[in-house]
């Protein structure tokens, strides 16, 4: 019996399993493996197979910022529940597993009397990703408030707890791999008013509403910001709200936005994307660098 076959055995392993509906666009085909790891020894025994050093891997957080290829990836997806969800706080320290959702880290400090990572409720994705990209809004990044994170290689099983000196962290930066999976993750808040911090949460989630198409099938910004200028202000600038591939269209509501219809493919998406990073360029020679990952499409 293969490893997979085994590990298929126990539970611990899936084939063909629909990523579209793990992601906030809502589309793409199957992962040709998929492990949901719910405790350390699961994610222990995944790496003793081997498999996680010979396939091509995908840690899959909460989808916010990935879009999958219409074929589908042809590796290995890891996707963290259960003991990686919790949310904890010491002091003036909340440590969150790494599939944590960002809006809880942000209500459960404020719920325990500290502020500083309120911030965090406007970004919908999970703690592990959050430290990859040094996700960030409304002037703050994670950098600003991480004390360390634990890091797995999952080519070698190797543990490491990096401090954030450690992490390379720049904008929308980190040296955290693709072979590399967040298990926890530590922030340093302070003691704060809870209502004030309550208020600050409402504020930023009333700003999105107001100024990003929520209700909609799309995931989020889709270009770093070049450094003179916001990537939405420059699309917007040059005419391109509106602007539409399949059932898929820059948003008239905020232009690095791309909002996609319930028949938009992958491949529509993809090419929007293409689209409209061209035209930019074209037309005012900057270079827009997604920052939307791209799984399963032709490099």
């Amino acid at each position: 019996m293969s490893t997979v076959d085994l590990l298929v055995g126990k539970g611990l392993l899936s084939r063909d399993v629909p990523l579209g509906p793990l992601t906030t666009y809502k589309t793409g085909g199957p992962a040709r493996l998929f492990a949901e790891i719910g405790t350390r020894d699961d994610l222990d025994d995944l790496i003793s197979s081997g498999l996680t050093s010979t396939c091509e891997v995908l840690v899959l957080g909460r989808g916010s910022n990935l879009l999958v290829s219409d074929e589908g990836f042809d590796g290995l997806v890891v996707h963290l529940v259960d003991d990686f969800l919790g949310v904890d706080v010491e002091e003036e320290i909340v440590t969150a597993g790494g599939a944590a959702p960002l809006s809880r880290v942000a209500r459960t400090a404020v719920d325990s009397g500290l502020t500083g990572l309120e911030f965090f409720v406007g970004i919908p994705g999970s703690v592990g990703g959050a430290v990859r990209q040094n996700a960030g809004c409304f002037g703050v990044e994670t950098a600003d408030r991480l004390l360390e994170a634990s890091i797995v290689d999952l080519g070698t099983g190797e543990r490491r707890l990096a401090k954030v000196s450690d992490l390379e962290l720049s904008y929308r930066h980190s040296n955290v791999g693709a072979r590399h999976l967040v298990e926890s993750a530590s922030f340093q808040a302070r003691r704060g008013d809870p209502d004030g911090g309550r208020r600050l949460m409402r504020e930023v989630t009333r700003w999105r509403k107001e100024n990003q198409p929520g209700g909609t099938l799309n995931a989020g910004s889709v270009f770093k910001n070049p450094p003179d200028v916001a990537a939405g202000e420059l699309i917007d600038r040059l005419g391109l709200k509106g602007m539409r591939v399949g059932d898929v269209a820059v948003s008239e509501k905020h232009a690095n936005f791309f909002v996609a219809g319930p028949n938009a493919t992958a491949a529509d998406i993809f090419r929007l994307v293409a689209d409209v990073k061209d035209t930019v360029f074209e037309r005012s020679g900057t270079i827009l660098e997604p920052e939307i990952q791209f799984v399963g499409f032709e490099k």
